[in-house]
């Protein structure tokens, strides 16, 4: 592979607030620290490999308005070398943005989201013909409007997406966004047939197939976990499966079934858990990208995801591919 790998899809900004915890309705949180950050499948992932290799041609894909939230996220975009010649500019359409609660008192955050540009992005903003990927990712589905539409002939526009990418020769991607709803199987599945790899977390990975992958006493089924990624692939996903928790990742391919547990960080270490899905992704990616072994992509995207957790927002956590590989070799597995 040559030409570089092309992320599509949301973009936001992130207003995000340390709380000591997340309050009950009606009552008062203190806010212990705050900070703009980048957000969204497009600029975590993107930055995230930019920062992994240098060297890789990344293009970004995406629909933002033209205001002080877009000019933060394209000065990033330039700092980081990241081609963005394929953002359209929407006069009159804000931005989207997105204000993250972070719980201190037990790492979880929450999200509060104003889709803005992201809700007019639309299969109509991606030029094919000038693609110039081997590699296409998109995200997320459920959280994108217009591919969340339904479609005549593919079943949904993520769907119809898919499959023109893959007329252009490149490989396709797809992530999920998290939501409690009953849209999963609906939204999501139309797509899957026309993916070469899924990489999702497990929650979503239970609601598209249907198969519960924790017990009431929210420990993890590790026989679900392969079975879920059994149905995926038979829900028509053409090469690999990953899903990913904070136990580890779990992912199914040409070279059979393989799990590996997180790294083991200490608690006292984490700053936070914004962009740990999409850290992950990145480092999968990345090992698609190079044609890496499925226990070589595990542990690049299990320590991509660990270097995430020590910066409260989704990018400051992450490393050149030495630093990242050098984190397996300090921290124990759980």
């Amino acid at each position: 592979m040559k030409n570089g790998i092309a992320i599509a899809g949301n973009v936001f900004v992130d207003y995000i607030k340390t709380v000591e915890n997340f309050p009950h309705i009606g009552m008062l949180a203190n806010i212990m620290e705050e900070r703009m950050a980048i957000g969204g499948c497009v600029s975590n992932t993107i930055i995230d490999l930019a920062c992994m290799d240098p060297g890789l041609p990344l293009k970004a894909i995406s629909s933002l308005g033209k205001d002080d939230r877009s000019r933060f996220v394209i000065n990033l975009f330039d700092k980081y070398g990241i081609d963005h010649s394929r953002i359209k500019y929407l006069p009159g359409t804000a931005t989207g943005y997105t204000d993250v609660i972070a719980s201190k008192a037990d790492n979880t955050r929450t999200f509060f989201n104003f889709r803005g540009s992201n809700s007019v992005f639309d299969i109509s903003d991606i030029d094919f013909a000038s693609l110039d990927a081997d590699l296409f990712h998109i995200g997320y589905a459920l959280l994108l409007d217009c591919f969340d539409r339904e479609d005549p002939e593919y079943g949904t526009v993520m769907a119809r997406t898919l499959a023109k990418v893959r007329e252009t020769g490149a490989k396709t991607s797809m992530d999920v966004v998290s939501e409690d709803s009953d849209r999963f199987v609906r939204i999501v599945t139309p797509a899957l047939k026309h993916c070469d790899y899924l990489v999702i977390n497990e929650v979503e990975g239970s609601m598209i197939a249907g198969i519960k992958v924790r017990d009431e006493g929210g420990n993890l089924l590790e026989g679900a976990m392969k079975d879920t990624c059994t149905k995926l692939k038979d829900l028509g996903v053409s090469d690999t499966v990953i899903l990913h928790c904070p136990e580890g990742g779990y992912l199914l391919g040409p070279q059979g079934f393989h799990s590996m547990p997180s790294l083991d960080v200490p608690r006292d270490s984490i700053r936070g858990t914004v962009g740990a899905g999409d850290a992950f992704a990145a480092g999968a990616l990345y090992g698609f990208y190079q044609g890496w072994e499925s226990p070589q992509i595990l542990n690049l995207a299990n320590c991509s995801a660990a270097a995430n957790l020590f910066s409260a927002d989704s990018i400051s956590g992450a490393l050149p591919l030495g630093g990242l590989l050098a984190l397996g070799e300090k921290y124990k597995r759980k």
